[in-house]
């Protein structure tokens, strides 16, 4: 039960980058962000695919799926953030 609790620790880490802010306004910050959210999601692809063969225990699942759903809301509300951007753009005089 205590290398669950390590691996939960490990992964929970692993996942924070993918919700923390980012400095900077360089393009190599979301190009970053991207691969960082495309490896999420890989990641859980990998543990779901042993889930079904019975290779991995379903706490790992479920922790999988807890990283992948808070990768993809993020990224929802990041499209959101600029599709509101781009139509208040659309909303200025010129």
């Amino acid at each position: 039960m205590e290398i669950q609790s390590v691996l939960a620790a490990q992964k929970y880490t692993a996942s924070k980058p993918v919700t923390d802010p980012v400095a900077g306004g360089d393009g190599n910050t979301l190009v970053g962000l991207a691969k960082d959210f495309a490896a999420t999601l890989q990641e859980s692809e990998e543990v779901a695919k042993q889930a079904m063969t019975s290779s991995a225990d379903p706490h790992t699942l479920v922790q999988a799926l807890a990283q992948t759903e808070l990768a993809v809301e993020a990224a929802v509300a990041v499209r959101n953030k600029v599709v509101e951007a781009y139509q208040e753009i659309l909303r200025m005089p010129v």
